[in-house]
């Protein structure tokens, strides 16, 4: 991100908003963290100064809690429990609808999505990479998803680095952070006085030069690269390789899945967080008076009993098959479907599973046997 100082600009903490008003005037809606019931969620910003300060966010195995920032900046919390998932795959859209003309014959008809262009501003490099994991899947060749499409292509995404990781995250060793490498339209590192720019794309260039930013200097492209190194150090947790496929798919009958399977809940709080999960069902929901019928997609999850269901019989009948699914699904077989595993080490699952059920530590039983308090 920060490679070369003639590359970047550097934008003052106090004209921040006129990077949120330039996006404004180029008919960007503008989204960014707010909160919301106790945590940093994204929402639409209702004007050029409305980005919070000052905010951390305490995190730990079934835990959530938001703190204050003793350095009083913009970006200093680790990730909330949303992203760009929604604003891309949402959680609930109808597809199709039918309806009866006069003569009652029906008539069927596709449903296009409403689609504004919006800026996120606040992303972080893993859900960079999870969102690179969605689109190998929705808009691979021949299956590409028109409703993920034509929200995809509004997006302008502004990345910031994060300083200040949670104790749940670990993406350092899965390779996706803490500093954004690649699929931002611009993205920020915050030292003390301001914020290190970087572009890459056209788009982003375009607003960054409308900016009439000064370079950064070298001293400030060092503070930012040395700030992510120390993030990257911070982090406590991590898997033991970005390839588990043989050692995962060894131990598929291993008794730590009973063991897991005695605290799991089967909730699916940690497919609804994960940024890269992308499960959905599609269900029918008619109208009262019969006259018409709606086809629509929702999210859904491995950890319901209903998902399994195939012809009369269950393939996944227990809690224990469905958290087995679940784990040798995002870190085994994604390597036949997308090359790479489907975790990006952003935690969310370790902070938001209400019994505190630890990803990295059922990992660490799994495959090395060390099984951690």
């Amino acid at each position: 991100m920060f490679s070369r100082a003639d590359q970047t600009g550097f934008l003052p903490l106090d004209q921040l908003p006129a990077l949120v008003d330039g996006l404004t005037k180029r008919g960007y809606q503008c989204v960014g963290p707010a909160v919301e019931k106790g945590a940093i969620v994204m929402r639409e910003l209702s004007a050029a100064d409305a980005l919070p300060r000052g905010l951390q966010a305490e995190q730990s195995a079934g835990r959530y809690r938001l703190t204050r920032d003793p350095h009083n900046r913009y970006f200093a919390w680790a990730n909330g429990p949303q992203a760009i998932k929604p604003l891309a795959f949402a959680a609930k859209e109808s597809l199709w609808r039918v309806e009866r003309d006069a003569t009652g014959v029906l008539q069927f008809a596709a449903v296009a999505p409403l689609v504004h262009a919006q800026a996120i501003i606040g992303v972080r490099a893993c859900d960079l990479a999870a969102l690179a994991l969605q689109d190998a899947h929705f808009l691979r060749e021949g299956r590409r998803d028109s409703h993920y499409a034509q929200r995809r292509e509004q997006l302008f995404l502004v990345a910031v680095q994060c300083a200040e990781p949670a104790s749940t995250c670990f993406c350092a060793s899965t390779g996706d952070g803490p500093t954004p490498t690649a699929g931002y339209d611009l993205a920020l590192g915050e030292i003390a006085d301001g914020f290190i720019v970087v572009a890459g794309s056209a788009k982003g260039k375009a607003v960054l030069d409308a900016l009439h930013l000064v370079p950064a200097t070298p001293q400030q492209v060092e503070a930012g690269r040395q700030q992510g190194q120390a993030a990257a150090a911070a982090q406590t947790r991590s898997l033991p390789g970005r390839s588990l496929r043989a050692a995962l798919m060894s131990q598929l009958e291993h008794p730590r899945w009973d063991d897991v399977a005695a605290r799991c809940l089967a909730c699916g709080n940690c497919t609804a967080v994960c940024p890269t999960c992308f499960c959905h069902a599609e269900v029918d929901e008619p109208a009262l008076d019969g006259q018409s019928s709606e086809h629509a997609r929702i999210w859904d999850s491995c950890f319901g009993e209903v998902h399994g269901h195939l012809h009369g019989f269950n393939v996944r009948p227990d809690i224990r098959s469905r958290y087995r699914q679940w784990l040798t699904h995002k870190l085994a077989t994604w390597h036949d479907q997308f090359g790479r595993s489907g975790c990006v080490g952003c935690g969310r699952c370790i902070a938001w599973c209400p019994v505190g059920i630890d990803l990295t530590a059922e990992v660490a039983a799994l495959t090395t046997g060390e099984v951690k308090p």
